[in-house]
């Protein structure tokens, strides 16, 4: 089993990769991408029936998990609706943490507040939030409200090792989670990819991700059986070193433009 880390300040511990339920992944490579160290299931805003049946069948173990559900309601009366909603289905009691979706200003005390009844019910641990906003993210770290934000981190988008990395409290931080590894699959294939150049996977792409320490888990969005075993690979691989990262860097900047 992969090692894995301490998710900041939530205490809760997490293998690198973790597994997005938006993207059609079958139930059975959602248990076997688990098995293999994946324990961070994000059942997002698209909650499809097989990462449902995944979770279900997953519930004996439950204490191996960490759990994460997203909200994008920007009505306060609506985020305890959607995350009851979430639990009735999967028939858990609780989830670890509920993320607040694609909020790129700081999040109103009205859907804060909304989050903070439903950690008191014992039906979320804790609270997070989804961004493109990276300059958003150290102001959120700086805090006490959130415990954990997803952000994009790419080789084509690699603007958090400016705007974000040199930021982080040296205590206390908040656990960060990457999303988009793979640009949008332009990693995997874009026209403005140089031919002297070796076309990343999006193993690589996950790879890219692994080699900051500052990121708790690297999220992947499977829509096969065949994508969460080319995930487990690359954990099994590990970090990328200097010469990798270089390539990934040059294909990145190729992509961008630049």
């Amino acid at each position: 089993m992969p090692p894995q880390v301490e998710l900041g300040r939530t205490g809760l511990m997490a293998g690198r990769l973790g597994l997005s339920a938006s993207y059609g992944v079958p139930a059975a490579a959602v248990e076997r991408g688990f098995e293999g160290g994946m324990n961070y299931l994000f059942f997002a805003s698209r909650r499809t029936r097989a990462f449902a049946e995944a979770l279900r069948n997953l519930r004996p173990k439950r204490e191996g998990m960490v759990l994460a559900l997203e909200s994008y309601s920007r009505v306060a009366g609506l985020v305890g609706w959607s995350v009851e909603r979430a639990l009735r289905g999967i028939g858990y009691d609780h989830a670890d943490l509920l993320l607040f979706g694609m909020w790129n200003k700081p999040v109103p005390e009205r859907i804060l507040d909304a989050g903070r009844r439903l950690k008191e019910r014992g039906l979320v641990r804790f609270l997070g939030l989804t961004t493109h906003n990276r300059r958003l993210v150290p102001q959120l770290a700086a805090g006490a409200d959130l415990d954990v934000v997803h952000f994009r981190y790419n080789a084509v988008h690699p603007g958090a090792e400016r705007d974000i990395f040199p930021h982080l409290p040296a205590q206390n931080r908040p656990g960060l989670v990457s999303f988009t590894s793979t640009s949008w699959n332009q990693l995997l294939g874009h026209r403005r990819i140089p031919k002297h150049e070796a076309v990343p996977s999006a193993g690589d792409c996950y790879r890219f991700a692994l080699a900051r320490p500052e990121i708790g888990v690297c999220l992947t969005g499977p829509g096969k059986a065949e994508h969460v075993e080319e995930a487990l690979a690359a954990l099994e691989q590990g970090a990328m070193g200097e010469a990798e990262l270089a390539w990934m860097r040059r294909v990145g900047a190729a992509i961008y433009g630049k």
